[in-house]
């Protein structure tokens, strides 16, 4: 059977993946961004549905003032004994620790921290009932721990250096048979990124270090595919091994990309060296063949109509959102958004509920009713990267009438590009809509789906992470905004749309 890479398109980094039975579980990081830790359920290991996230509430995740790309980094996902165990560092607040569940959906615990410097966090339960506990600090770095506690029963020392790449990362231990593998990635998580090996008969080493490394790189190749990296491995019921990484297709030239970090997946081989094999030695496409029976889900619905009292989980908020400023029961089958002080200048936590950028091309579509007030007031959509990077299309008031603007920030540069008086027919009621292409976005609007007329253009080049910076991808975003001051009417979106 074939299938497409990534498996899961748009920002997903530093994927980790577990098996309970036969279904398999995948988390990846999520920085600013609430609820935190996305958490996946496949059959297959191509097709994934989001079932929720570890990191729902305030006692687990805050995330007020941190900067962008910072928060919540790199988590691994295990399965012990009837219960998962997330491990994740929080690099803005706290360090790392670890949450249980019994079922997947949650709910999950609060942190138990765990004393170990580092960043990365990754656990192994061994077969003699210790649990080692690795973060990346100098190279791999490990300890023993009380799983129960966080407590730290050993002193942590690096076992493993790595094979002399800059930032070894994303420490992860195995058994196989008799040996202890530890996996990690090399050279920073850009376009020279790999992932290397090296195996011993004790979980303290001495290591010996795959002669073959790195084991899955696309450095200095030319591929539509790059910055391969950060990869966790699983062995299915049936015998079968994948590995899942982290990888970018970059757009364009020079080569930038702006939806994020990707998650992709590989078939595993062991070669007779006594090391695995990683896709075609080594090297991942955008289409590869996997040995299991695909078994995929049901096609999302194109369109949300917040009609279930609760977001799905798609949806985030930047950073600790302040429930006073959304509803799901003011205005029956809408989203209410009420603008507060915090605009989308500002490292904060904005009235914005938003919805990753999974595809070079598709349509946002979201249908806006709002009475803007005063000039400072504004909603709409929003094409977002960080908040020194984003676009928008959004209603506001300018001449004391109705009016509706598209505005770009580039790094320092802000500018409104594109004004458009709103008819009286428009007023109540407009459909804005965001066509993406691999270079550029299209800002639209109409007084119906089907009547829908261009306001301006941005490139995509300006949000990418070679000119944005960060760890981030783009997010299509609903928000309201007084600028300085609160709104004086709220924002009422009627449903969202996303297609391809």
């Amino acid at each position: 059977m074939r299938y497409q890479n990534p498996v899961l398109p748009g920002f997903h980094p530093d994927p980790s993946v577990c098996r309970v039975g036969s279904d398999f579980y995948l988390v990846t990081s999520s920085f600013e961004y609430f609820p935190g830790v996305p958490i996946f359920h496949s059959r297959d290991l191509v097709n994934w549905r989001p079932i929720g996230h570890c990191l729902t509430r305030a006692s687990q995740l805050p995330l007020k003032g941190v900067a962008s790309s910072c928060g919540i980094y790199a988590p691994t996902l295990r399965h012990h004994n009837g219960l998962f165990y997330m491990t994740t560092t929080n690099v803005t607040a706290g360090g790392n620790f670890i949450v249980t569940a019994e079922r997947p959906e949650g709910p999950w615990s609060d942190p138990l921290w765990v004393a170990q410097e580092g960043i990365d966090p990754s656990l192994f339960f061994d077969e003699d009932g210790s649990v080692l506990y690795t973060t990346s600090r100098g190279g791999a770095c490990q300890s023993l721990i009380d799983v129960t506690t966080g407590k730290l029963l050993s002193e942590p020392k690096v076992v493993w250096p790595g094979s002399g790449g800059q930032h070894p990362e994303s420490p992860h231990l195995y058994r196989r048979g008799d040996w202890y593998y530890l996996m990690i990635a090399e050279g920073g998580t850009e376009y020279g990124h790999m992932v290397t090996m090296a195996r011993s008969k004790s979980p303290w080493g001495p290591f010996e270090p795959c002669p073959r490394n790195p084991i899955l790189t696309h450095r200095s190749l030319w591929s539509p595919i790059q910055a391969l990296g950060h990869a966790d491995l699983v062995e299915t019921g049936s015998g079968h091994w994948f590995a899942v990484c982290l990888g970018v297709r970059p757009n364009g030239y020079p080569p930038c990309y702006h939806l994020g970090r990707e998650t992709f997946l590989a078939p595993v081989t062991w070669a007779s060296d006594g090391f695995p094999v990683i896709g075609d030695q080594g090297r991942l496409a955008l289409e590869m063949e996997t040995p299991l029976a695909l078994e995929p889900f049901p096609a999302p619905r194109q369109r949300d109509d917040f009609r279930s009292g609760m977001l799905a989980p798609h949806w985030n908020h930047l950073r600790d959102p302040d429930p006073t400023h959304y509803s799901l029961t003011e205005r029956p089958d809408h989203l209410r958004l009420w603008g507060s002080a915090i605009d989308l200048e500002e490292a904060a936590s904005p009235t914005w509920v938003g919805r990753r950028q999974c595809h070079f091309n598709l349509r946002a579509m979201a249908s806006l009713e709002f009475h803007p007030g005063t000039e400072r007031e504004e909603a709409g959509l929003t094409v977002h990267m960080n908040e020194r990077h984003h676009y928008e299309i959004f209603v506001t008031q300018r001449g004391g009438k109705p009016c509706l603007v598209l505005r770009r920030r580039i790094g320092s540069l802000r500018a409104e590009v594109a004004h458009e008086p709103l008819p009286p027919s428009e007023v109540h009621r407009l459909v804005l809509a965001i066509d993406a292409e691999k270079d550029k976005y299209t800002f639209l609007h109409g007084a119906s789906e089907d009547h829908l007329r261009p306001l301006g253009e941005g490139e995509t080049r300006y949000l990418s992470t070679e000119v944005a910076g960060g760890f981030t991808g783009v997010y299509l975003a609903m928000y309201a905004t007084g600028n300085g001051g609160p709104c004086g009417n709220p924002a009422d979106f009627d449903w969202f749309d996303y297609s391809r």
